[in-house]
């Protein structure tokens, strides 16, 4: 018989937890979720204050019997689950089957999978948070509203398998609403001047481009403009109207959330949203380290948080000062959005000691590639900033203005260990530009001149998209990777090599759910339920309340969509593919596993 039974999600977190404890004790996993909705029926008592009519999972029976075994066996059974909302729930539905007092001292949660965050945790365990759960549950209910009322329609008025949901949807706006901004843009023409100058001291040469006359900035449109300038320029003097020179710092960006871990994962090694959050949770829940054993290699991978904990933080500076010297480290607090949920701390090593390269052996080419991004960004958070001498030039000739700058970089900080990648980064280490001096003639070598367009807003890419979502206050840390995920087997969107594109069906059912559900495909509406999740997790607002006054409204909508949308016809992509059997061109279906030519006699559903 087992003191203690300790109850997590996946068997590879029970596999390392095991170790950390003595043989008393006894770790199972739940496999996820146990209960949920069902899903043959919307599973909300709408006429009874939105109570959710929870069922065991089917195919879990055996699981609970063994579990429900496990637990009259033990002389204390601790919950154990993720420390998220999604873990409190689990929990709460765990100790709903196996008959555990509500108000049971039995709620263990650690942000990270070490030996003595685990014994910790297990000394100061806690009752099941209820806002915590309750957040769950409005969300979980709320969502089940959307899509089980919507979908229907979708199916009835354009074709079955769609959905509606109360996140993916606004994503499939956001996406959408992007590529008719591309549609509709009507390109600008612009021009710019760049002079090749020469200081001849130096005999050094450098670029100063055209900025405006008169000391105002202008902007050039035609080449007519173009032309003017030149011929008030041509064989004039360049004089150096002014010379600044200057310091610039560049300060190093905060650990990994959930999202900007995406959002970086993505630029930097090329990985989609779910592959990150699929390796981040290998890596948190355990990997076989040589010399080590099984150990999670970070913390707890859904965070909004950019926090650090003090004894990480006294790791970090000694690793620091010890590797790179004392003039590398500065003491550095970030701070956290204020709809962040600061349950538990960014995304960082749980073992400083245990440098990427030292454990490469250890790990996966994937598991190695992800965590050494998560240890490196954590590293140089709390690393000093870099530092650039900056100059900048004024040029003046006839009454025009060009201007150069230059930056040399003087200390490299952070930077030694790692630079966040932007989206449009331009900014290069150094531009040398030569000395210098007030009044000073430079000779004019030759001048060049570029014309460009102006381009329409980039297509999003998964990482922008995270970006923006989280930007407006959509979805959660949680929700990213799964929200993406469905709309691209829904095949609302398509990925062309990173870019996400709308399809055809996306459009149709962008504009069917944009006319007729305003507030469902609402960014403000959606970030203000988001919100309101939040204020429940505080324990500020009553779940159901929340519930009630969305429905309202909801159900009106509703019924004036059941009665006045149209049907709408989705006419099949005719391919250039003869069928063997009736010599028609075969049509492009939509399954499952994508797209497929089918003849177009046949009837799909």
């Amino acid at each position: 018989m087992a003191d203690k039974l300790i109850i997590v999600e996946s068997p590879a977190k029970a596999n390392t937890i095991k170790k950390f404890l003595g043989g008393n004790t006894k770790v199972v996993a739940s496999m996820g979720h146990i209960r949920d909705l069902p899903k043959s029926k919307l599973g909300v008592d709408i006429e009874h204050d939105f109570e959710p009519e929870y069922i065991n999972i089917r195919g879990k029976g055996d699981l609970i019997k063994s579990l429900k075994k496990e637990a009259k066996k033990a002389k204390i059974v601790y919950l154990a689950t993720d420390p998220d909302r999604e873990g409190e729930a689990i929990a709460w539905h765990l100790a709903h089957i196996l008959d555990i007092p509500e108000d049971s001292i039995c709620r263990v949660t650690f942000n990270e999978i070490t030996k003595e965050a685990v014994k910790t945790s297990i000394k100061n365990p806690r009752k099941i948070d209820k806002n915590l759960t309750d957040a769950q549950q409005a969300r979980r209910v709320l969502d089940r509203i959307v899509g089980y009322k919507i979908s229907p329609i979708l199916w009835k008025k354009v074709k079955t398998g769609l959905s509606a949901g109360r996140v993916q949807s606004v994503a499939v706006k956001l996406i959408v609403d992007r590529e008719n901004e591309i549609e509709n843009f009507k390109p600008e023409e612009y021009w710019n001047i760049y002079a090749n100058l020469l200081e001849e001291k130096s005999k050094k040469s450098f670029i100063a481009k055209f900025y405006g006359k008169d000391g105002k900035k202008v902007e050039i449109h035609s080449k007519e403009e173009v032309d003017e300038i030149l011929k008030n320029i041509n064989n004039e003097e360049f004089i150096v109207d002014d010379v600044k020179r200057s310091q610039k710092k560049r300060n190093p960006s905060p650990p990994f959330t959930t999202s900007t871990m995406q959002q970086e994962a993505s630029r930097k090694i090329n990985f989609t949203l779910k592959k990150t959050m699929s390796v981040a949770q290998g890596l948190y829940e355990g990997v076989k380290v040589e010399g080590k054993g099984t150990i999670g290699l970070i913390t707890y991978m859904r965070t909004d948080s950019t926090r650090i904990s003090e004894e990480a933080r006294k790791f970090a500076k000694e690793h620091i000062v010890s590797k790179y010297g004392e003039n590398y480290y500065e003491n550095r607090y970030f701070k956290t959005k204020d709809n962040s949920q600061d349950a538990h701390e960014a995304i960082r090593p749980t073992y400083i000691e245990l440098e990427p390269d030292k454990i490469k052996q250890s790990l996966t080419n994937d598991q190695y590639k992800l965590y050494k991004l998560i240890y490196n960004r954590f590293i140089a958070s709390q690393m000093a900033a870099a530092v650039y001498d900056t100059v900048s030039a004024s040029i003046g000739v006839n009454s025009y203005l060009f201007k150069a700058n230059g930056q040399n970089l003087k200390f490299k900080g952070f930077m030694t260990l790692y630079v966040e990648t932007l989206d449009n980064e331009e900014d290069s280490e150094n531009t040398t530009i030569p000395e210098l001096e007030k009044n000073q003639e430079v000779v004019n070598k030759k001048i060049e001149t570029k014309q460009s367009f102006t381009e329409p807003p980039a297509r999003y890419t998964e990482a922008s998209l995270v970006k923006v979502l989280e930007e407006k206050g959509i979805g959660r840390p949680s929700t990213y990777s799964p929200t993406i995920t469905t709309i691209l087997e829904r095949r609302y969107i398509e990925k062309n090599q990173k870019q996400l594109v709308p399809t055809d069906l996306g459009k149709i059912v962008n504009k069917l759910l944009t006319e007729n559900f305003t507030d469902i495909v609402n960014v403000e509406f959606t970030a203000k339920i988001e919100n309101e999740f939040d204020e429940i997790a505080e324990g500020n607002v009553r779940w159901k309340k929340v519930i009630e006054d969305f429905y309202g409204p909801f159900k009106v909508t509703l019924e004036k969509a059941e009665k006045e949308l149209e049907h709408v016809e989705i006419k099949d992509e005719v391919s250039d593919v003869p069928c063997d059997k009736c010599g028609r061109m075969m049509v492009i279906k939509y399954g499952r596993y994508g797209k497929f030519l089918a003849c177009p006699r046949i009837s799909w559903m």
